[in-house]
C-alpha cells in the first residue's frame, strides 16, 4: 500500500472507536438521529480513508503503469480504476 500507513491507521483506529461508541448507544437505547448522525460521521470517515489510499495507487500504481508498464498492465490498472468507479457509484 502507497498511502500514509500511519494516517490510514490512525484514521481507521478513530472510526473502530467511533464504531464502538455507536454500538454502546444502542445498547442504552439513545436517540435515533444521535446514532444516524455518528453513523454518517463514520461513513464520512471511512469515505475519506478510502479517498487517501486510492488517490496514492493512482499517484504510484496507476502512474508507474502508465510510465514504464506493458499494454497489458497498462489495461490492468484501467480496469481495476473502472471497477472500483462501479462500486463508489452504488
Amino acid at each position: 500500500m502507497q498511502a500514509d500507513r500511519t494516517q490510514v491507521l490512525r484514521l481507521l483506529k478513530t472510526a473502530r472507536g467511533q464504531i464502538d461508541g455507536i454500538m454502546r448507544m444502542v445498547e442504552e437505547d439513545r436517540y435515533c438521529i444521535d446514532i444516524s448522525t455518528q453513523l454518517m460521521a463514520t461513513e464520512s470517515l471511512l469515505a475519506r480513508v478510502n479517498a487517501d489510499v486510492l488517490k496514492a495507487h493512482v499517484e504510484h500504481c496507476v502512474r508507474t503503469a502508465a510510465e514504464s508498464g506493458t499494454d497489458a498492465e497498462k489495461d490492468a490498472k484501467l480496469e481495476e480504476i473502472a471497477q472500483i468507479i462501479d462500486k463508489l457509484a452504488r
